[in-house]
Order: structure tokens, then sequence, then C-alpha cells
């Protein structure tokens, strides 16, 4: 399915240069391969759109509208995924671009994902270089969990005020919810209620605060 001139061997797993002898875990597919497989499957549009963005994380949602084939029974399928990139998982020279690179990963992963392609894209790796051995865990101050933690101290909004919010708004797996970090990134994003955690969160998504006179606070 995919050329061997757009794999190359993951040098974080293996030494071996052969391609040929290495199986799909030990395998990077670059950023050419992904493009060329999305144009033999076919779309009509692919759009980005900016889901969050600070001096040191940003977050790209990129949505594809693949073309209609036998496979789909003939029905147009439009597919999305979410990526980010933050100076902690980026290479090099690559932390200056973070934009780029988080449009890049978005849109290798919903091709790998809507393909099902099982090897992994280098645009989706970090720096080996940057982990810690020591196996202590360092909080990432720009991780969208701890942006909204910091909000929610600054309004004075508790978890559990959060969770029965999300509850009432019947936000799928919020009963089993018991932290901050049980809340998947992309659903932070997506929370109904953003715009109700005023200035400081909705800096993080990229917009001039909302006015709501009158709506109800927390």
């Amino acid at each position: 399915m995919v050329k061997t001139e757009y794999l190359v061997p993951n040098r974080q797993k293996t030494q071996e240069t052969d391609v040929s002898k290495l199986e799909d875990k030990d395998l990077l597919i670059l950023l050419g391969g992904i493009k060329e497989l999305a144009q033999i499957r076919g779309y009509t549009t692919v759009e980005y759109k900016v889901v969050a963005a600070t001096e040191n994380y940003f977050a790209t949602s990129c949505r594809i509208i693949w073309i209609p084939n036998y496979e789909t029974d003939g029905r147009e399928i439009v597919f999305e995924a979410l990526a980010d990139a933050t100076s902690n998982n980026t290479k090099s020279f690559a932390r200056f671009f973070l934009a780029a690179i988080a449009e890049n990963r978005a849109f290798v992963r919903c091709v790998r994902n809507f393909l099902k392609i099982n090897i992994v894209s280098q645009e989706e790796l970090g720096d080996a270089k940057l982990i810690d051995d020591s196996n202590i865990l360092v909080e990432n101050p720009t991780s969208p969990q701890t942006l909204l933690e910091k909000t929610m101290k600054d309004k004075g909004v508790t978890f559990d005020i959060l969770k029965k919010k999300l509850i009432k708004e019947k936000f799928e797996g919020a009963e089993n919810f018991n932290t901050i970090t049980d809340i998947p990134k992309v659903k932070i994003f997506e929370l109904k209620f953003a715009d109700e955690l005023s200035e400081k969160f909705v800096v993080i998504i990229g917009f001039p605060p909302p006015q709501h006179p009158g709506k109800e606070s927390w």
C-alpha cells in the first residue's frame, strides 16, 4: 500500500536500516507517503480549524471529505482528527513552527485513521531525547487540562461543579470523571459551556472573551 521510498526506520525502536526487514511497528511513514495515499483514495475537501493557540501550544483539527466508492456504498464520507504540537513534543527547530506541525499532524492522523494505516507517521513523533528516563511525571504547563484547571481555580469553579455541569449537559462518560485528567483534550475544546468559563478559557482558544448579559453563571 505504501511505497518503500516513503518508509524509514524508526530510530527510537531499531537500528536496522533495511525497511524490508522491519515490521510496521518499527517503521515510520513520511508526509509525502500520506499525501500520496490520500490522493489515491480520493477526496474533495481538506479543511483545517485552529482549536487552541498559545505561545507554547497549538492544536488543530483536520476535516477531510472523502469521495464515494464501493467501500462506502457510494456515500460521501466525512472524517476528522485532532492533533497538537507543543515545545515539549516537537523536535529541534520544529519547535518554532508549532502551527505548521499541528496542521501536518492533524492531516496525517486523519488520513491514517480513516485508511486504517498502522504505521506511525514521522510527523507525529516528538523528541525522545526530551523524555526523562527517571519516570518522573512533569506537568506540562501548556496542556489543555492544566490550562483548564488554572482557569477553574481563578474563577472559583470546583471539579464537582464542573462534573455536575457536564452531566447536566449529558456529556458522554461524565459520570465516570474523577479528575480533570479524565477529560480528553478534544472534549475540553468541545465543551458547550466553554464561554461560561469567561476570559481565560476563551483566551486559550484564541478569541476575545464573549459578552453574555444576564446569562446564568457558575
